[in-house]
């Protein structure tokens, strides 16, 4: 008997790595994420890989199977009506996304991601989730083990987004997914060069991540970007840019219907610069937005990924920052430490951050030997963490306690010294 031959559509599933019940559970996921009015069953799958010409997909059906592939539903085997054609040129230059060439390393591919991206290579939603699965691992990286191995998993996925956008055919919806990852991307790689490189160097990636977030048309994402922005213009000294920065951040969130958890980090950044300028009435300003939008948060209902880490320990956090500012180290104290018990068990960077602050406030506040145990903690788990502000914390902390000369004290800061020289060439703390 003559084996049937096997159609476009099935080929593009098995090209994919679906069964028939893997792509229907595939379809429903990407349906629900694009939030399209769209199903699939196994039987219909079914006839459109038996039948010919298949029957065709709702306007729906189209837009799901279109992303998932990154084809035209005209290149699986249906027969479309003009009126529904997704051709070439639609795909390769839609005015959503307008791609862009970067020079990056021909062989650097991010680790596990088995892309091939020879010119004309379809990416569909499937190589859209790799990225994203990528992407999310480096927020996990960043909280556990610190800014330089998150750093250098960056600049692989980098190099192999970029290629990826510049040699690779998708869809209007996929590019501009590709796309939103990337400004994302480089948000976080200004966040990583915030906590240790050079401030030029981690300003270049802001500048990159409101550039690529503006392209997208996503006000959330350019919030995102925004936000490190805003601290990057702290560092620099440049208060007045990071103030309108803020006022930007406001409006788009406005423009968006922005939940409480986004703007909450808005007004974090607000109280970050208003402490920078010794404003202390901007500051407890931002700060009562922040209480008022915690109260809200449990309203949220879709938290983007960046905005996750505001919460109570955050706004803690910020009001001690003011009270340091105005040089009141004791009052500091009760939030540093709320701060401290805030964080959960995947933030060991920030845990370690937090109490090396908490320490240093203790010790300007003449409790040497609560001071020297708390920074005992912070030496006791720091190893693993990669941070140049870490290591910059303890360094000042150890010069500091060299001058209270108690024993507790001395013993302290020999234990950092060494803790640090040991670390530099391994290249952690």
């Amino acid at each position: 008997m003559t084996a049937r031959p096997r159609s476009t559509l099935a080929a593009l599933r098995h090209a994919a790595g679906y069964t028939q019940t893997e792509l229907v559970n595939a379809f429903l996921r990407e349906a629900e994420r694009l939030g399209v009015d769209a199903s699939l069953s196994v039987r219909q799958l079914r006839r459109w890989e038996r039948e010919s010409p298949p029957p065709l997909p709702h306007p729906g059906q189209q837009t799901v199977l279109e992303a998932m592939f990154g084809v035209p539903l005209a290149e699986m085997g249906f027969a479309v009506p003009g009126h529904r054609v997704t051709d070439d040129a639609r795909v390769r230059h839609a005015e959503a996304v307008k791609r862009r060439t970067f020079v990056v390393d021909a062989g650097a591919l991010a680790a596990g991601t088995a892309l091939a991206t020879e010119r004309g290579h379809r990416i569909g939603a499937r190589d859209v989730d790799q990225f994203r699965t990528q992407l999310s691992s480096l927020y996990r990286t960043d909280h556990t083990a610190g800014s330089a191995p998150a750093q250098t998993r960056a600049d692989r996925m980098e190099s192999a987004l970029t290629r990826v956008l510049s040699t690779g055919t998708y869809t209007t919806r996929v590019g501009r997914d590709l796309h939103a990852m990337l400004s994302e991307l480089y948000s976080l790689q200004a966040w990583f060069g915030y906590d240790g490189a050079p401030v030029e160097k981690a300003r270049r990636s802001a500048v990159e991540a409101l550039t690529s977030a503006q392209l997208t048309g996503d006000p959330l994402l350019h919030v995102s970007a925004l936000e490190t922005f805003i601290l990057l213009s702290v560092k620099a000294d440049r208060a007045w840019e990071a103030a309108s920065a803020v006022e930007y951040a406001y409006s788009l969130a406005d423009a968006a219907h922005a939940g409480a958890t986004v703007r909450l980090v808005i007004a974090l950044r607000e109280a970050n610069v208003a402490t920078h300028t010794g404003d202390l009435a901007a500051v407890r300003r931002a700060l009562s937005r922040g209480v008022s939008y915690l109260g809200r948060m449990d309203c949220d209902t879709d938290v983007p990924g960046w905005a996750r880490f505001a919460g109570v320990g955050e706004v803690d956090y910020a009001t001690a920052s003011m009270y340091l500012r105005a040089r009141q180290p004791q009052r500091a104290v009760p939030f540093l430490r709320s701060a401290v018990s805030e964080l959960g068990s995947g933030y060991s960077r920030n845990t370690a951050w937090y109490r090396a602050k908490l320490a240093g406030v203790l010790l300007q506040a003449g409790e040497d030997e609560e001071a020297c145990a708390e920074m005992g903690a912070v030496l006791d788990t720091c190893d693993g963490i990669t941070s140049n502000r870490l290591a910059r914390r303890m360094r000042t902390f150890a010069h500091q306690a060299e001058r209270v000369r108690t024993p507790a004290a001395r013993d302290c800061a020999e234990r950092i010294h060494e803790t640090v020289a040991t670390t530099a060439g391994s290249g952690k703390v």
